[in-house]
């Protein structure tokens, strides 16, 4: 496992409180805000390509290589989320079918 993965895995460990600096304790950000985090974030990547088609079918696109490096990224995001939803379903229908 590489280190960046061992960073991925602790970003998402549940946390259950945190004291803020008024001696409050507030909840901390679960999986349902991480995984709204990474909608927005595939959403902004899905949406500068769209702008770098729109720009190079237009003629106004200054550099065809960002805009292929956009496209790319955004296939490669989007594949990756689809990947994530059939694994998080497969756990879900593993974790229906258990016996209680």
């Amino acid at each position: 496992m590489s280190v960046q993965a061992i960073g991925a895995l602790e970003a998402i460990q549940p946390q259950t409180l945190q004291t803020t600096q008024a001696g409050t304790t507030a909840v901390a950000p679960g999986f349902a805000s991480w995984v709204e985090h990474e909608l927005n974030s595939l959403n902004t990547q899905l949406v500068s390509a769209e702008k770098g088609i729109s720009q190079l079918a237009s003629g106004t696109a200054e550099n065809l290589h960002a805009v292929m490096l956009q496209l790319e990224q955004a296939r490669l995001a989007m594949q990756i989320a689809g990947q994530v939803r059939s694994r998080v379903l497969e756990a879900y229908q593993d974790v229906m079918r258990m016996q209680v």
